[in-house]
């Protein structure tokens, strides 16, 4: 369990660091990498999220239904306010220069809390779900190009890394939280009364969202790009590949 807070804290730090190695105004090379962790996202919903919340919840499964339909449209208010930095959007203006963009931030805050919030430990004592390690890696490639693209936008606002660097620590330690804070906090909660099975539904619903929003977006003239397909079907495979594991 601790293994996941220290991955998902460490990987959001590594990309947002990596703005002082790669140029934030060219972002052509982020492109496959979206298409690979839309693509793994997109597999990972339909393979083992609405699954397992189905499973979950087998004599009440419209309601799942509807907590999925809340979280693709919760989504859709939440990128209101992000600007679509979940899915890697860097914005180049510099309007309201000086300021934090309190909005975007906690936006991505609340999304990332939710993504960290499904990773729980099964009803058998002491074990993980058999979708841990896969929602994990998920998780963790989704937040490569988002931590990325807030920090670009962190430092065109703040003028400076350091000034930026405490707000990537704020949105690194957001998944970590909802891990903890499911785990350690209100796990029996969750594991009774269908609370589980709907906040899966919740967070499929967003994954649905990203996912599709990416895999739309890096293929906008409908054109065919090798590499990007080929970031495509290698993160469906990916996904498709841990049931194996």
């Amino acid at each position: 369990m601790w293994f996941a807070v220290l991955l998902l804290f460490l990987t959001v730090l590594g990309a947002g660091w990596s703005t002082r190695l790669v140029p934030t105004a060219s972002t052509v090379w982020m492109k496959p990498l979206l298409a690979f962790s839309g693509a793994y996202l997109f597999t990972l919903t339909i393979t083992h999220l609405l699954p397992e919340a189905l499973l979950l919840e087998p004599d009440d499964m419209h309601r799942i239904g509807y907590f999925v339909l809340a979280g693709f449209f919760g989504q859709l208010v939440l990128e209101v306010f992000s600007q679509g930095v979940e899915h890697g959007h860097v914005h180049h203006h510099t309007s309201h220069a000086g300021h934090v963009p309190f909005l975007l931030l906690f936006s991505l805050i609340i999304h990332s809390f939710l993504e960290g919030s499904i990773l729980v430990k099964a009803p058998e004592a002491g074990t993980v779900s058999d979708n841990f390690y896969a929602i994990l890696t998920g998780v963790a490639l989704h937040h490569i190009p988002a931590a990325f693209a807030l920090m670009a936008a962190l430092m065109l606002r703040l003028g400076s890394f350091r000034r930026a660097l405490p707000f990537l620590v704020l949105f690194a330690l957001a998944a970590p939280v909802g891990i903890v804070v499911s785990n350690y906090v209100v796990l029996e909660q969750l594991l009774t009364g269908g609370l589980y099975a709907a906040l899966l539904g919740f967070v499929a619903g967003n994954f649905l969202h990203v996912s599709t929003t990416i895999l739309f977006e890096t293929s906008p003239e409908h054109r065919l790009n090798l590499p990007k397909l080929a970031a495509t079907m290698a993160g469906t495979a990916l996904a498709l590949a841990v049931e194996l594991l």
